[in-house]
């Protein structure tokens, strides 16, 4: 909040309050960053960065963390004198606070009036991130969605507090300034997400139209930059934002892979620690697109740190898998998640074993490994997924025209070649032909339902 919340910058109109400066680009903002004990601080430093915002400085202090300024007053107040500070100090400029932790509601509020300057905890954080990299209308609906549940729960603070002891208006009827915006704020929610159903019910229709067609979907889920916008752009061809950085991608993106009209790929939103389940259920259309594929992939770092690579995969497990409406869990699916090692051009071949043996220790299948980079294990993978989601290859023959007038066989050829992926094509002189082809049960019999008798399984 850049004032505090006794004098909110309100966006008439807008149903919402303005909690920081009418931009999207923080870039060359000066922070604090404001920590309780010892706690890893990479993360958080890893987003700020991504937004272009310089921490001057870690503050820690010890001990639980105050219910009211998240740090004690005395300590709150050392910092209020020092932000005031002469262009000599360190601190000058220093514009922002950021607050390793996910603040309540009463902390952010006690901490923006102690040191007037705005506050942010990792949630507003993430949310400016969302902000900045939002680009398709679903993303930014969703977004929206996010920072008006979170700036509700300022403002009904900063209400609060305002009002304790008071009555507004003659005899407690009239209303405050704040409680009308957040009226306006109620309102905007509500529309947004009715426009949120409704492209995920168009979403939900997308699905089914593909499961008619015999078409099989591949989700990419995992922690944020472990490479599925990488991955998906190797395997289909499509070209997306590719980044290292966190949170490039933020709405769905669905491509063919090459080589198989039947598999399409799902490259969406990744996570990290502790989303509220607030900020997660904004982002749960997205999230959706991957969750009900017929295959969800993790794909996990296989570069990091081996406690970090185990903590990103639990991560992933209870944020995505966990959290859904219907649960998805590696013992409890019939087409289990598969854990995909990826960028192990990067890791060293000792550290890929033992990440892997602990995520067969974890209830999943023994995980592929692929780099998108050298292209090292991705045809393994291909081949993975068709197993998968296929089974084994299908030995088709195509009988020649018996009759004149008779379909020629080149036409059955290509009806195949559309419904699936020809691995080996032989003609003979007869006029028949044998293909081995990845295809589903249901694209082998309306085949040969549609040839009758033309083709049949070898």
């Amino acid at each position: 909040m850049a004032r505090p919340p006794s004098d909110p910058d309100i966006l008439a109109g807008s149903g919402g309050v303005r909690l920081g400066e009418a931009r999207t680009n923080h870039q060359g903002r000066r922070a604090l960053l404001l920590v309780r004990g010892e706690e890893d601080t990479s993360e958080m430093k890893a987003l700020a960065a991504t937004m272009g915002i310089d921490i001057v400085e870690t503050v820690a202090q010890k001990g639980r963390a105050d219910p009211r300024t998240y740090f004690g007053a005395g300590r709150v107040d050392d910092v209020a004198q020092w932000v005031i500070s002469t262009p000599d100090h360190p601190w000058y400029g220093v514009d922002l606070v950021l607050l390793h932790t996910n603040a309540t509601p009463r902390q952010l509020v006690g901490i923006n009036a102690a040191l007037g300057i705005e506050a942010w905890d990792r949630v507003r954080l993430l949310l400016a991130l969302f902000t900045a990299h939002a680009s398709s209308v679903e993303a930014r609906t969703q977004v929206r969605i996010a920072q008006l549940q979170s700036d509700r729960t300022i403002l009904r603070e900063a209400v609060q507090q305002q009002t304790t002891g008071e009555r507004a208006g003659y005899g407690g009827g009239g209303v405050t300034a704040l409680q009308n915006v957040i009226a306006n704020l109620n309102r905007e929610l509500t529309n947004l997400r009715r426009r949120q159903r409704k492209h995920a019910n168009a979403q939900r229709e997308h699905r089914r139209q593909r499961t008619r067609s015999g078409a099989r979907t591949v989700g990419f889920v995992g922690y944020t930059n472990a490479g599925k916008s990488s991955l998906f752009q190797r395997l289909s061809g499509k070209t997306v934002l590719v980044e290292d950085r966190l949170f490039s991608t933020l709405e769905t993106t669905v491509g063919r892979m090459e080589k198989s009209p039947r598999i399409l790929l799902v490259d969406t939103i990744g996570f990290i620690d502790n989303i509220p389940n607030a900020t997660l259920t904004a982002f749960k259309a997205t999230i959706a697109e991957a969750i009900n594929a017929d295959l969800t992939v993790i794909l996990l770092d296989a570069s990091d740190p081996y406690h970090e690579a185990v903590r990103k995969l639990e991560t992933t497990q209870l944020e995505v898998l966990e959290r859904q409406d219907e649960p998805v869990t590696p013992l409890a699916s019939q087409r289990p998640p598969q854990v995909l090692l990826t960028k192990i051009d990067q890791a060293h071949p000792e550290a890929i074993a033992a990440l892997a043996k602990t995520v067969t220790d974890m209830g999943f299948p023994e995980p592929l490994g692929v780099s998108s980079l050298t292209g090292e294990g991705v045809d393994t993978f291909q081949h993975g997924l068709l197993c998968s989601l296929f089974g084994s290859p299908v030995n088709l023959r195509v009988s020649p025209p018996a009759h004149v007038g008779d379909e020629a066989t080149e036409r059955w050829v290509s009806m195949i070649y559309e419904a699936g992926m020809v691995e080996d094509d032989q003609r003979f002189e007869d006029g028949s032909a044998e293909l081995l082809a990845w295809l589903s049960s249901s694209s082998v019999a309306q085949l040969m339902a549609q040839a009758n008798g033309r083709i049949e399984v070898k």
